[in-house]
C-alpha cells in the first residue's frame, strides 16, 4: 500500500532536521513549471537575461521577469507560486526550511498546500515583508513605483512586517498598505475573482486531481505534469512505475533536452519534455517489456532533489573514437543503484538521496557496480565536449559510439569539463531579451530574514573552475573568491521582525456595503476554493463598517499545528479511499 501515515511522516520531517548537515546543498529546488508570452531569467551570477526555460531549477538568487501579457509558474515541492504579467520575482533564499522570494513590481499567487511549523515562507516588496504563516491561497500585488502592496488571503493568514508596523491579514480580507519608513494599512473584502485569479484557481484544481499523488509525495517537485503525458502500472520486479506516452523514435532518458551550469549542484539536465522534470531528478529509469519505465521508488515524503541521476562514461583523459575526439557520454541508474554526488556533501547527504532506491547503506562506497543500462542498446548519450559545454541540444548534438568503447571506458561521477558562460545561462542560440526595466531590477526590497550573500560572480570564479574538473567550488574557495569581489548593490533593506498587533486595537473589517456581513476564518482545506483575492487594479474604496473582527489570540505555531494535523488527517482519508478503489478494481479484475 502506497500510503504515508502521520506518524512516518513526522518521523520523516525529524529525519530531514537530524540529517542536514551546514555544508550539505538545499534538498529542493525551484522548477518553471509553465510558461507563455515572453518570460526571462537571469541567473544569480551573471549580469545578461536570457529566455527561461521549461523545467529549469531555479535557486537561490535567480531572477524572473514576465513581460506585458506574460504568465509563468514555478513549482516548490507542492507548493505553486504564478506570475502575472510584468513582474519581478527573484529567490532571495531556498533552502530547506526557507521560501524568501523578492517581488519588486508585479503580482504573485501563492497556493501552499502544507506547512510545516519550522518552515518559513516569505514575500518581499519594496515597503513591506510579507511572511505566510499557514497554508492557504495569497495573492500579493506590488507597485514599486508608488509604493503600495495589496496582500490578500483567500484562505490561510499572512504577517505583514514594515515602516514600524506588524499587522495579520486573516482569510478573507485584503490589505493595502502603502508608504515606506512610516505605512498606512487599509483592511477591505477580497473582491472578486478576475481572469488571472480564475486561470490560477484551475491550475490548483488540476493538482487536486492528480492521479501521481496516490504514487509519489506531493514534496517531489513536478509530479504535477505526469497525468498529461503517461500512465501508471503495477510492474513486477519494479512496483508502481510511469510509463511515458507518444514518445518520438530513438527516445532514451536524459536524451532530448541539454545540460546547464548551476552551483552549488554543478552539471544540471534541463529535459525539453513538458513533463520532463521529476523523472529526471528523482527515482531511476528501468527498460522493460520494450520500453522505458520510470521508477520513483519508495515514497519519501520530501525526496531529495538530484541534478541529473545518471553515470557519467569517459573523460579523465578517456577518448572515444576519432569521431568525437574529447567528449563525454552518459546513461541512466538503474532501480537499485546509488548515485554518488560531484557537490561536496556529507555522507548523510548521500544516503538520503538515494534513500528511495538504497536501503542497505553499505553499498554506497562500492565502486564496481554493474550498471544494468549501460548494456541497453540505445541508452548511452555521448556528444563532443564543446556541444555540452554549450548547452546544444543533445537531441541534435549527439554522436555514436562504439558499444566496445563505452564497455571499457570508465565511469565517472560528472563530465570533466569546466563551465562556460553560456553554460550558466544554458543557451546556445545567443537569444538575449531584453529583461525588466533597470529600477525594477536595482529596487531594493524590505525584509525579515537576512538572505544569503549574492553569489561571487561567474567571471570571478571562471578560472577556479577551469582546475576543477567539472566540480562545483566548495566554500572555502567561494569565501576567498567573494572577498576579493567587489560587492554588489544589496538587494534587501532589512527590519527587525515585530509581533503583530491584537487585532481589536489596529483592525476593522472594511465590508463593500453596509449590510455585508463579517468575515469569517474558514478552516483550510485541500479543495477548499471560497472567492479569489484581487483584481489587478488598484484597490478599491468600500464604504467603512465600525464592525470588528473577533478576537484570537491563539499563538501562530498552535494554529499552524492544528491546521497540519486536519489537512494532514483529510489527505490520509482520501489516499486511503483511492488505495481502497483501486484493489477492488483490481480484485474484480
Amino acid at each position: 500500500m502506497r500510503k504515508l501515515s502521520s506518524a512516518s511522516a513526522l518521523l520523516a520531517i525529524i529525519c530531514v532536521a537530524a540529517w542536514a548537515d551546514p555544508g550539505d546543498p538545499p534538498s529542493r529546488v525551484a522548477r518553471l513549471s509553465y510558461e507563455s508570452g515572453s518570460v526571462s531569467f537571469r541567473p544569480g551570477s551573471v549580469e545578461d537575461w536570457t529566455a527561461a526555460q521549461l523545467n529549469y531549477p531555479l535557486t537561490t538568487s535567480d531572477h524572473l521577469w514576465t513581460d506585458a501579457g506574460a504568465q509563468a509558474e514555478i513549482h516548490i515541492g507542492s507548493t505553486a507560486v504564478r506570475m502575472n504579467a510584468q513582474t519581478a520575482l527573484s529567490v532571495l533564499n531556498l533552502d530547506d526550511r526557507t521560501v524568501q522570494l523578492s517581488l519588486t513590481q508585479g503580482a504573485v499567487q501563492i497556493h501552499i498546500r502544507q506547512l510545516e511549523s519550522d518552515e518559513a515562507y516569505e514575500i518581499d516588496t519594496p515597503n513591506v515583508a510579507i511572511s505566510l504563516v499557514r497554508p492557504g491561497d495569497y495573492r500579493i500585488d506590488a507597485d514599486g513605483d508608488r509604493n503600495i502592496t495589496l496582500v490578500a488571503a483567500r484562505a490561510g493568514e499572512a504577517e505583514v512586517n514594515g515602516g514600524g508596523a506588524a499587522f495579520s491579514v486573516q482569510a478573507g480580507q485584503q490589505a493595502r498598505v502603502s508608504g515606506v519608513d512610516t505605512v498606512a494599512q487599509e483592511m477591505n473584502l477580497i473582491p472578486s475573482p478576475d481572469g488571472w485569479d480564475r486561470w490560477c484557481e484551475n491550475r490548483d484544481q488540476r493538482e487536486d486531481q492528480s492521479v501521481s499523488a496516490r504514487y509519489v509525495s506531493r514534496d517531489m517537485t513536478g509530479y504535477q505534469d505526469l497525468d498529461s503525458y503517461g500512465v501508471w502500472r503495477n510492474v513486477p520486479g519494479y512496483g508502481w512505475c510511469w510509463v511515458p506516452t507518444a514518445m518520438a523514435s530513438g527516445w532514451a532518458p536524459y536524451r532530448f533536452g541539454h545540460w546547464v551550469w548551476v552551483e552549488p549542484w554543478g552539471w544540471t539536465w534541463v529535459d525539453d519534455a513538458p513533463w520532463g522534470f521529476a523523472p529526471f531528478h528523482y527515482g531511476r529509469w528501468a527498460f522493460a517489456a520494450g520500453g522505458w519505465l520510470w521508477v520513483p521508488g519508495r515514497i519519501a515524503p520530501r525526496p531529495v532533489y538530484a541534478p541529473a541521476l545518471v553515470a557519467f562514461v569517459g573523460g579523465g583523459g578517456f577518448h572515444f573514437s576519432v569521431a568525437i575526439g574529447s567528449g563525454v557520454a552518459w546513461f541512466p541508474l538503474g532501480p537499485g543503484e546509488v548515485y554518488r554526488p560531484a557537490y561536496r556533501v556529507s555522507p548523510a547527504y548521500v544516503r538520503q538521496v538515494n534513500i528511495t532506491h538504497v536501503t542497505n547503506i553499505n553499498v554506497i562506497n562500492v565502486t564496481n557496480v554493474r550498471y544494468v543500462n549501460r548494456g541497453v542498446a540505445g541508452a548511452v548519450t555521448a556528444v563532443r565536449q564543446e556541444d555540452f559545454v554549450a548547452s546544444r541540444p543533445v537531441g541534435r548534438v549527439a554522436v555514436r559510439v562504439q558499444t566496445a568503447e563505452i564497455e571499457r571506458a570508465p565511469i565517472a561521477a560528472t563530465a570533466p569539463f569546466a563551465p562556460s558562460r553560456a553554460s550558466v545561462l544554458g543557451r546556445s542560440d545567443g537569444i538575449r531579451p531584453a529583461g525588466p526595466p533597470e529600477r525594477f531590477v536595482s529596487r531594493q526590497v524590505v525584509a525579515r530574514a537576512t538572505p544569503p550573500p549574492t553569489p561571487v560572480p561567474f567571471t570571478a570564479r571562471q578560472e577556479a573552475l577551469r582546475a576543477n574538473q567539472g566540480r562545483p567550488l566548495d566554500a572555502d574557495t567561494l569565501n576567498h573568491l567573494r572577498s576579493a569581489s567587489p560587492e554588489r548593490n544589496p538587494q534587501v533593506r532589512s527590519i527587525a521582525a515585530r509581533p503583530a498587533a491584537p487585532r481589536e486595537e489596529n483592525w476593522r473589517q472594511v465590508n463593500s456595503s453596509e449590510s455585508s456581513p463579517a468575515v469569517q476564518r474558514p478552516a483550510m482545506r485541500q479543495n477548499d476554493r471560497p472567492a479569489r483575492a484581487m483584481e489587478n487594479q488598484p484597490a478599491r474604496e468600500p464604504q467603512r463598517s465600525t464592525e470588528t473582527q473577533p478576537r484570537n489570540d491563539r499563538p501562530t505555531q498552535e494554529m499552524r499545528r492544528e491546521s497540519n494535523q486536519q489537512h494532514q488527517a483529510q489527505q490520509q482519508q482520501r489516499d486511503q479511499r483511492q488505495v481502497e478503489k483501486r484493489q477492488e478494481r483490481q480484485n474484480r479484475k
